[in-house]
């Protein structure tokens, strides 16, 4: 669901990015950025592409992939790999911080948010004096949903 409000600031945003860097403000261009700032949740290139497609929008692989990289590079969008060889995206203007717990199993992701980490990263920054600007944490592991079905395969086995 479109939260037009935020939309309306991430667009405007986008605008001025694309304006400073001599860049193109193409209809393809905010459509991709539409369609990111509609999801929720992680999502890879191609389902961004296929759900483009299925909306009837014409836009290229490279559109998007180029798009993204913008996005990317101004922190509207974040980029993940979550041990794979798959980038996985999502939104990032105007939402916390979070990190991610990763089955290595079927690949769920799962989001987490522990005010702790925070402190960690204060700590850390003063300690070594840093100004920290953002953090990265993956935690991976087995999800219950694949230890029961693992769990059941050796009962059965």
């Amino acid at each position: 669901m479109l939260d037009k409000e935020k939309f309306a600031e991430v667009r405007k945003i986008f605008t001025a990015y694309l304006e400073n860097k001599g860049l193109r403000k193409t209809s393809e261009r905010y459509a991709i950025l539409e369609e990111i700032y509609s999801r929720t949740g992680h999502f890879d290139v191609e389902e961004l592409f296929a759900g483009m497609k299925h909306q009837g929008l014409q836009v290229s692989r490279a559109t998007v992939y180029n798009t993204l990289d913008l996005l990317v590079e101004h922190g509207l969008v974040s980029k993940h790999q979550f041990g794979r060889n798959l980038a996985q995206y999502e939104k990032s203007y105007g939402y916390r911080q979070h990190d991610h717990v990763i089955c290595t199993e079927c690949h769920k992701v799962v989001e987490f948010c522990d005010p702790r980490i925070h402190g960690i990263q204060t700590m850390v920054g003063e300690l070594l004096n840093f100004h920290i600007l953002h953090h990265s944490l993956n935690l991976y592991g087995v999800c219950g949903d694949c230890r029961a079905k693992a769990a059941a395969h050796a009962a059965n086995a």
